[in-house]
């Protein structure tokens, strides 16, 4: 491959990322804290330089087209497979949960798994464990966002853990998510639990990686 075509494949790459609108203020509190110490001594510039660096590669939020199909649940964050298991909840009823442990180098950007309309939000604040022990689901600050679909009660849990500091969801009751959408994050990592209908067909194993609205997590039974 000749230097100005991989020139030419980096920068569309490069286009197609963007930064995190909850990492914007960080971003450009660094970047101007970096310009400033420029005029001063290299030596901190540096440093704020790569520290700009780690946060922008912290905030980044890649493009992603979900390849959405009926029935089909796509993961709602970056990470590893943590746990499978089937539980009870209020909204979610009998539901299989898959639980993806998002580590501090992951996209933190959440997205809905599929499409349906937003019935009911919850937050209960709590401790913060390690997030990829199961007592997080049940100790832990979250936050709750429960979808109706037309295959039933679908809900997402963002969950906090060690490191992450603060859970960002910004959306209200009677909202309508398309597969894939954006609808919060968690800062620096932790995790978040899915909750599908119980005759779910589950396509992933725990030790499986996963990516946010590209992988597919489960398949409704016919």
């Amino acid at each position: 491959m000749t230097q100005p075509r991989l020139f030419r494949l980096m920068m569309v790459k490069r286009m197609k990322m963007r930064i995190a609108r909850d990492g914007i203020p960080a971003v450009t509190f660094l970047a101007l804290c970096t310009g400033a110490f420029a005029f001063l001594s290299w030596i901190p510039a540096v440093i704020m330089g790569l520290l700009l660096c780690l946060v922008i590669w912290f905030f980044r939020d890649p493009e992603r087209v979900t390849d959405y199909k009926d029935g089909c649940f796509y993961s709602p964050a970056d990470g590893q497979i943590v746990e499978i298991s089937e539980c009870d909840h209020k909204f979610a009823g009998h539901a299989v949960k898959v639980g993806i442990f998002m580590n501090i180098f992951s996209v933190h950007v959440n997205r809905a798994p599929c499409a349906g309309r937003v019935d009911y939000l919850e937050y209960i604040p709590g401790k913060k464990i390690a997030a990829f022990s199961p007592k997080a689901s049940e100790i832990n600050e979250r936050n709750f966002v429960g979808m109706s679909t037309q295959w039933g009660a679908v809900m997402m849990v963002q969950i906090a853990g060690l490191v992450a500091r603060r859970i960002v969801c910004r959306l209200k009751r009677g909202d309508v998510l398309d597969a894939g959408q954006r609808y919060g994050m968690i800062k620096l990592g932790s995790r978040v639990d899915l909750y599908m209908p119980c005759d779910t067909v589950i396509r992933v194993k725990p030790g499986d990686k996963v990516k946010a609205g590209i992988s597919l997590i489960g398949v409704i039974k016919v």
